[in-house]
């Protein structure tokens, strides 16, 4: 699923996806990766200078994430011009959310928020195993 949003002539588009190879839901671990690809649609450059994310996990469990760039850049994003990175975030439940802002800044210095819209991490749904309590002779009386 996609989730997008513009803000300010700068389109943010989000797919997140649950990465069964990096988890372990044994150990509460749940690892979802993302994409997000940004999208300046104005009439004027605007380069990416911090990022704010709020990472929600459906223990109960919330995170402020703040961060010059992001994965190591400040793109700027000429009008028309795009870009697309990837990343990570790790979860102790199967579900969560994750949103946030990025700052922006013009050529004349003028700084702006571009929204991220809430993206929802939706891993497995795991059951645990029932107790028996039953041993199997009883499970063959109630068959007959």
């Amino acid at each position: 699923m996609d989730y997008e949003q513009a803000t300010d002539g700068i389109r943010v588009r989000v797919q997140p996806h649950f990465s069964l190879s990096d988890s372990n839901p044994e150990d509460g671990v749940y690892v979802f990766s993302y994409e997000i690809e940004m999208e300046n649609q104005g009439d004027t450059s605007a380069q990416l200078l911090f990022r704010h994310w709020k990472i929600h996990d459906s223990i109960g469990d919330d995170t402020e994430v703040d961060g010059e760039g992001v994965v190591g850049m400040k793109p700027l994003l000429q009008p028309g011009e795009s870009h697309v990175y990837k990343s990570f975030c790790v979860l102790q439940s199967p579900v969560g959310y994750m949103e946030g802002y990025y700052t922006f800044a013009r050529p004349d210095g003028e700084r702006f928020r571009v929204s991220v819209p809430r993206f929802k991490l939706n891993g497995p749904l795991v059951i645990p195993n029932p107790i028996q309590t039953e041993t199997p002779e009883d499970d063959a009386q109630w068959m007959n």
